[in-house]
């Protein structure tokens, strides 16, 4: 998928997801708000500059649904996506799937990115070291990355990494400042060199990364995830 269809598409989508579709015949002063905001957006990707427009606490704060917000950093491309499912199996850490209406979606084992869909040459598994009660990684070592490759084949790289706990780091996001922790994933192999970082939630219990930026495969590169809302 090239980025302008990437773009368009999924911040569209993110329009139709933050409206919340009216079933009466009128929106309500709080849609029109979030979609003529949301459409900004969209309006100042295809006509830069100026730069686009930011959402607000007291936008996000009107929905009733999750949100996180996705940068693909090679192509320029921001998406907003909904939580699809949450599911555990017979694997430390719960899975969670965010997407697009048109179904551009990533999923996370513990806020880690295992897969992604509808991005091209994107990431179709990977093997992260999650644990029950812990947010991000919970130890260095092997990683395996299975990737779209040639077409529709697939190749399979792995990766050595080390773990780095970089102290406490304190994350604002759309005006709210949270206690995070930064870890970082220094890895090597088959994939090149590899930095995932990530900010996790320090209070005792909680299992929430509330930003990130983590490596999806050699096509796709480094993406950026925000946890907007929960």
């Amino acid at each position: 998928m090239s980025m302008i269809r990437f773009t368009a598409a999924a911040l569209a989508a993110a329009a139709l997801l933050l409206a919340g579709c009216s079933r009466g015949p009128e929106k309500a002063p709080a849609e029109l708000e979030v979609v003529q905001a949301v459409g900004d957006l969209i309006g100042r990707r295809r006509n830069p500059p100026p730069p686009p427009a930011g959402l607000t606490r007291a936008l996000l704060d009107q929905q009733p649904q999750p949100y996180i917000e996705v940068t693909i950093e090679n192509r320029g491309a921001t998406a907003y996506l909904t939580r699809a499912l949450e599911r555990r199996d017979s694997h430390p850490g719960q899975i969670e799937v965010w997407r697009t209406q048109d179904n551009v979606s990533v999923a996370f084992r513990q806020g880690m990115v295992i897969a992604t869909r509808g991005l091209g040459g994107g990431l179709l598994s990977a093997q992260v070291p999650a644990a029950a009660g812990v947010a991000g990684p919970a130890q260095g070592g092997a990683r395996r990355y299975t990737v779209r490759a040639n077409g529709n084949g697939q190749a399979v790289l792995n990766m050595a990494c080390s773990l780095h706990d970089l102290g406490p780091e304190p994350v604002e996001i759309v005006e709210i400042t949270h206690p995070a922790r930064h870890l970082q994933e220094r890895c090597d192999g088959s994939g090149g060199a590899v930095v995932n970082d990530y900010w996790v939630d320090s209070r005792p219990g909680s299992t929430r990364v509330w930003q990130s930026r983590q490596w999806a495969g050699p096509e796709t590169g480094y993406v950026k995830i925000r946890q907007l809302r929960r």
